[in-house]
């Protein structure tokens, strides 16, 4: 009986639910807009809450890691904290492809829009790497054939960009690629080269397309991480001011 009338009870509730209803809104009142600023007070039990993990995100993110007695900057063709990034890239990267492939990296590339601010001379905090690297992009090694290399260098001589490279010469002229060189030595277009780079631009970020000719290996190292690693193990930055980017006719 329990389940006949159960059985009812959802047949009801079935061929109501089938009706159309018509639906009026009433009463709609225009609220006032709430400002976010100073005058918004803190929620004193949230504050309480988090004041403890906000002390120490504080003190883990003002620790030290290394020192710089110059300015590391972004700007120019070969900017000091670029190659020195790229540096960093290339000897991390190195390190994982001995171990993992048995070769060696032979060259590395990042993009200057990734390095998003600058680092002032003196101490150099955990969090000015967060501030100079906020992504989550991982190291991607991308193997070419050499004759593939081509599209990197039309690419630096069309645009005429200043993404920092590590182990890399690049010289142009009125956007013509002029002169080539990898760890100092011209291309030789029957060899094997891995350059390592960022996820975002071995899947065509900035529109490097290039890297789809070659064949990428993730590494599963966080390029901030490997960042962080390698400022730690160099307590005095002396970064190169060599010149790696030459454009020349550049306007």
């Amino acid at each position: 009986m329990q389940n006949k009338l159960l059985l009812l009870g959802i047949a009801l509730v079935s061929l109501t639910a089938c009706k159309t209803t018509s639906l009026q809104v009433a009463n709609v009142e225009t609220q006032k807009n709430i400002s976010i600023n100073n005058e918004l007070k803190n929620d004193e039990e949230i504050a309480k809450f988090i004041a403890p993990y906000t002390e120490k995100l504080n003190k883990e993110m003002n620790q030290k890691i290394s020192y710089t007695a110059v300015d590391l900057t972004k700007e120019g063709d070969n900017s000091n904290l670029g190659n020195l990034l790229a540096d960093f890239t290339f000897d991390g990267a190195d390190v994982w492809t001995k171990a993992n492939l048995n070769k060696n990296v032979d060259a590395a590339l990042i993009n200057i829009g990734g390095i998003r601010t600058t680092i002032g001379k003196g101490d150099i905090m955990l969090k000015n790497v967060f501030e100079v690297m906020p992504f989550e992009n991982e190291v991607i090694i991308v193997k070419f054939k050499g004759s593939d290399l081509q599209g990197l260098f039309d690419y630096y001589a069309q645009n005429e960009t200043n993404n920092p490279v590590s182990h890399l010469y690049i010289e142009t002229q009125n956007k013509q690629v002029v002169k080539t060189l990898i760890n100092g030595k011209p291309v030789n277009p029957d060899q094997d080269y891995y350059v390592a780079t960022s996820d975002y631009l071995a899947l065509g970020g900035d529109n490097m397309k290039f890297f789809s000719k070659g064949e990428s290996i993730p590494t599963g190292i966080k390029l901030r991480d490997l960042f962080i690693d390698y400022f730690k193990k160099n307590q005095q930055i002396n970064p190169k001011e060599d010149m790696r980017l030459n454009f020349i006719g550049k306007k």
